[in-house]
């Protein structure tokens, strides 16, 4: 038998579909029962040792390759009509194996927002033993600390979790300015950013292993360790089709009894007894729930696929950070990753130093960032301007006014952060060492930094559907790319995240001109500044057609699979523990569940939404006898 015909011989309990971040710590933690045999499911193919992965300080290498999706928007009019590629793990380890590796959380009010909207179990006090559970956090030494600034609380760590959490073995040159240019601004260093609030400056963690440097993601921490137990079993390079969904006994509900997929260009089915687990992401759960038949009629029937649940939630309410790039030559003695990528020699260079020692330049992925409340940063004005847009607010993808009311609590959570005794981070200001935009070209010999600002709690809500079918007679399949729309600043809402992000330029370049990160920058290159502009004199800058010009994603997409809540099927598409409204059997476990954004970069959310949800699933498995 072939791979794929003894995947299918299997009697599975439980399959899990994408073994990405989540679905492999579903799959690892359902196989430590014995009585469960799972299944997984992934469309890419498996690479434990591709060092392009690997290697911490060759991030960013597997972007557009053979290991991504290659995603794209449709064109985005709040851009100007210009479209956005939205990069997307298609290996082993998903997303997790292709992101930047920094290790964050999001504030406490993030969490406890989800549970406000009707999700128990979801705040902070919920997840913090699940953040902890994943996590195996290595001490820095007291001299380290005092050089980095790396500063944490110990209790709020884990000790024996998969996931190995470092503060980096090296980090880029600006990182030792970092503490000292914010505190010149009025920006205190935050002592223990993981323990429920982001606010200030700090030096982030970063997921890789500290014995070997390499990085830590799902594979070497959740899925190799568990590869040997009989009842796990995977099958790569395998695409889904669909879901196959049987009619149950009451009026409308249905039963998950199996899944179809294509591996080696033959179809196959495979079978299940308990459980099918969605951990397919934010852009391709909610296309396999239309594929299957769950989701807004209308986009089902022009997709030629037979509505059998009917959910208009399904693909809405997609939220997603966004940033910009501010590009500054730096003095010319600056090791850069990019100038690794240009230069053969010093690439030849740190790779011998980092296979020999574990040390150098590949392992330089240490981060320092600030998250700031909007009123740090901008003036009372512009405060005074925001507030009469908040006011005008209104839900602008929900297709069904039978939803508009968790909508509208949504922005209610979102507009309190502006004006909460609380302050959350709106934008994260983040400093490195490399030209990382797309819209400026380096020049040969000279070295870069970009000062990213990224918007953390949207208010634009856009959505991701299966396209209809180009032909009447077949219907749309998984090998039909999505229909991506962000909505990034449409609406009101749109108006204010464009607001936001325009005041968060010129504190973004103060920064820059603020000592002593302004030591090693020689001048800012993009945008240039305008001819009747001098170096220090920015204050009055207009950055609003550069802005809307040059946005860019920031990767963090959640929310099209959202719990809904205290509305239930009215108001999102699976309940708190996680089960597909409507169907027994089918559940969503990744960041698409998750109702409203974060101030942090998602890995470890994502990684205690796959603990938390393995439990949940593991429990209901043993409360009806299978265990």
């Amino acid at each position: 038998m072939n791979g794929a015909e003894a995947f299918v011989a299997h009697n599975f309990t439980h399959i899990v579909i994408g073994g990405g971040t989540a679905g492999l710590v579903v799959a690892s933690r359902l196989s430590e029962d014995a009585s469960i045999t799972v299944g997984v499911l992934e469309a890419g193919p498996a690479a434990p040792d591709e060092p392009r992965i690997n290697v911490p300080g060759r991030l960013g290498e597997t972007l557009f390759t053979e290991y991504d999706w290659q995603f794209e928007t449709i064109p985005q009019p709040g851009f100007g009509g210009r479209t956005l590629p939205w990069n997307r793990g298609k290996v082993l380890g998903g997303s997790s194996a292709m992101n930047f590796m920094m290790w964050c959380r999001g504030n406490k009010g993030d969490y406890d927002a989800w549970e406000k909207l009707g999700n128990k179990g979801w705040g902070w006090d919920g997840l913090l033993p699940y953040f902890k559970k994943s996590e195996t956090f290595q001490v820095p030494t007291r001299e380290y600390q005092e050089k980095h600034q790396a500063h944490y609380d110990q209790d709020y760590h884990g000790a024996s979790g998969p996931l190995h959490t470092i503060y980096s073995a090296e980090y880029g040159a600006s990182s030792q300015y970092w503490h000292e240019t914010l505190e010149n601004l009025g920006v205190e260093s935050n002592r223990s950013h993981m323990s429920g609030s982001s606010v200030g400056a700090w030096t982030a963690l970063t997921a890789v292993d500290p014995s070997t440097q390499q990085r830590c993601y799902s594979v070497p921490a959740y899925y190799l360790p568990a590869s040997h137990r009989e009842n796990l079993v995977l099958l790569t390079n395998a695409t889904v089709r669909n879901v196959i969904l049987e009619k149950g006994k009451g009026a409308d509900e249905y039963i998950a009894r199996g899944v179809r997929f294509v591996h080696a260009s033959n179809e196959y089915t495979v079978s299940v007894s308990g459980e099918i687990i969605l951990a397919a992401g934010t852009v391709q759960s909610p296309q396999l729930l239309e594929l299957s038949g769950i989701g807004n009629p209308d986009i089902l029937k022009a997709a030629n696929i037979e509505p059998l649940v009917i959910n208009p939630n399904v693909g809405e309410n997609l939220q997603e950070h966004m940033q910009t790039m501010i590009i500054y030559e730096l003095d010319p003695s600056i090791l850069t990753p990019e100038a690794l990528r240009s230069d053969p020699l010093l690439a030849a260079a740190a790779d011998e130093q980092y296979e020999t020692s574990k040390s150098g330049p590949r392992t330089a992925v240490g981060y320092s960032a600030a998250y700031l409340p909007f009123s740090h940063y901008t003036t009372p004005e512009e405060i005074s301007r925001l507030a009469s847009h908040l006011s005008s607010t209104a839900p602008t993808s929900k297709t069904d006014p039978t939803t508009q009311n968790d909508a509208r609590l949504r922005d209610q959570i979102l507009s309190s952060r502006f004006s909460s005794p609380f302050p959350s981070g709106q934008i994260e200001f983040l400093f490195d060492v490399s030209n990382y935009s797309p819209f400026f070209k380096s020049e040969p010999g000279k070295r870069y930094g970009t000062m990213m600002q990224m918007l953390q709690y949207p208010f634009s809500v856009g959505s991701i559907h299966i396209p209809a079918s180009s032909s009447n007679n077949r219907p749309t399949d998984s090998d039909d790319k999505p229909v991506i729309n962000p909505r990034y600043y449409e609406g009101p809402g749109g108006e204010v995240d464009f607001l936001t992000m325009t005041a968060a330029q010129k504190f973004g370049h103060k920064i820059c001109e603020t000592q002593p990160l302004k030591n090693i920058i020689v001048k800012r290159v993009f945008p240039p500044l305008p001819d009747n502009v001098a170096e220090g004199e920015a204050e009055e800058e207009s950055w609003e057609n550069w802005v809307r010009d040059t946005t860019l994603t920031d990767w963090h997409p959640v929310g099209t699979c959202a719990m809904g809540g205290d509305e239930g099927i009215k108001g999102g598409v699976v309940d708190e523990r996680l089960r597909v409204y409507g169907v027994r059997g089918l559940r969503v476990c990744d960041a698409s569940v998750m109702p409203l954004q974060i101030a942090a970069h998602l890995q470890a959310t994502v990684y205690a939404i796959g603990e938390k949800g393995a439990d949940m699933i593991r429990e209901d498995w043993v409360g009806r006898g299978g265990g």
